[in-house]
């Protein structure tokens, strides 16, 4: 047992005693009994404990309407170093938000969570050890924080069920894409309700918004040799997909949700392949991230042989289309309350969530890393401006990615 003396009381000394079990402490000592009685009240009080987290958190009480931010691994969320570099470029420049992993591609939770769907499987690595404090001092600088969740792409889970997870037809072993990853059904239900466990958690210690990534199916590796356990492979992979964003809204509308597509989801008019058609996805989310960077297309887009080298038009050119696409949901919509022919106006509303519609933001992920070009801060900047001029008055912002966290400062105007 361990003494400190805290100092006379009367003609008495008072010693705090701290057991060796517990944060319990009693006043011992002292010869004048009023003094005695008068610390009666730290009688068997309990210290703070310094390893606690803080509670959960409010949202930000004054979200940004135009967020402008930067993505963070969740190791990084959890060096105190990175935190006071993020917090000084966040107060000298003009960004108001960050993207934060709680389950990146590994498939490991960054924090410790009670949630006891979340909990059904052994996927969590404290790696933010204290995630509502992290949250309260983001808040505290009016930062919007936003929660990252990669979804299908996993390579825990099949680990721990395999049966949850894709499979190679030929061997039985689980699956892995060109890069050796692991992916889940996208149709499996059970998969759908863990990782909204996981969302609803985020957003109850106090996340701003949750972002959904890798939510399709896989797009390389050999994808004829895969065997779902779910997927009846007769359903389109758009229905598939369509039901899983209908089913996260229908369980998340009291939060706000983004998702990230795929930069040519803006022009194609098919799912290519991965389930993401983007008339299926814009009526479920607050907003839309297509991730426009310019090294992600192919040479020979809109004739340009090396895309990177060209971040203004390759952006302003998908971004144009996606907001084509919405004005003429839109439209649609409009067409459907007026018209006269119920089965058409039924239809289309039934398809729609009129109010959604009317009000989900386009705000792309843009490119600062070195992939088909060495990208300056200029290239960066051309993004930004190429967003702002195709979207006009419904732009609300962007943001950044590089994987390392490393970005141009030189690309942010000053605040």
């Amino acid at each position: 047992m361990k003494k400190y003396c805290i100092g006379a009381i009367a003609l008495g000394i008072a010693v705090l005693v701290i057991g060796s079990v517990g944060r319990t402490f009693t006043i011992q000592g002292g010869s004048d009994p009023s003094a005695r009685s008068a610390s009666g009240a730290l009688a068997n009080a309990t210290l703070p404990d310094p390893n606690a987290d803080a509670p959960y958190q409010p949202q930000l009480a004054n979200p940004p309407q135009i967020v402008k931010a930067i993505y963070l691994t969740s190791w990084s969320a959890a060096s105190e170093k990175k935190m006071n570099e993020v917090s000084q470029l966040l107060r000298d420049t003009e960004l108001n938000a960050v993207v934060i992993d709680i389950k990146d591609f590994t498939g490991m939770i960054s924090y410790k969570t009670k949630n006891p769907i979340v909990n059904t499987y052994d996927t969590q690595e404290a790696r933010i050890v204290k995630p509502n404090a992290l949250l309260k001092r983001l808040h505290d600088e009016g930062i919007y924080v936003i929660a990252r969740i990669s979804v299908f792409q996993d390579q825990t889970i099949p680990k721990i069920r395999p049966d949850l997870a894709l499979k190679d037809k030929t061997t039985g072993e689980i699956w892995k894409d060109r890069k050796g990853i692991t992916w889940l059904d996208p149709a499996s239900v059970e998969v759908w309700d863990y990782h909204i466990a996981l969302a609803k958690d985020a957003v109850e210690r106090g996340f701003d918004e949750v972002n959904f990534d890798y939510i399709r199916f896989p797009s390389d590796g050999n994808l004829e040799d895969i065997h779902y356990p779910f997927w009846d492979e007769k359903t389109p992979r758009a229905d598939v997909m369509k039901n899983f964003f209908a089913y996260l809204y229908d369980h998340l509308a009291y939060a706000q949700t983004s998702v990230d597509i795929f930069g040519l989801v803006t022009v194609s008019k098919d799912d290519m392949g991965i389930g993401q058609y983007l008339e299926n996805i814009l009526p479920h989310f607050d907003t839309v991230a297509p991730m426009v960077y310019p090294s992600h297309y192919a040479a020979g887009f809109q004739g340009y042989q090396n895309p990177a080298a060209h971040p203004y038009e390759v952006v302003k050119y998908s971004i144009d289309g996606a907001f084509i696409r919405l004005k003429e949901l839109r439209d649609a919509v409009t067409i459907a309350r007026e018209s006269t022919s119920t089965a058409t106006t039924t239809r289309i509303l039934q398809l729609l969530d009129t109010t959604a519609i009317h009000t989900v933001k386009l705000r792309p992920w843009i490119q600062d890393f070195d992939i088909g070009a060495l990208y300056t801060p200029e290239m960066v900047r051309a993004q930004m401006q190429a967003t702002q001029d195709a979207l006009g008055t419904e732009f609300a912002g962007w943001m950044i990615w590089n994987p390392s966290n490393i970005y141009h400062t030189a690309a942010l105007l000053p605040q």
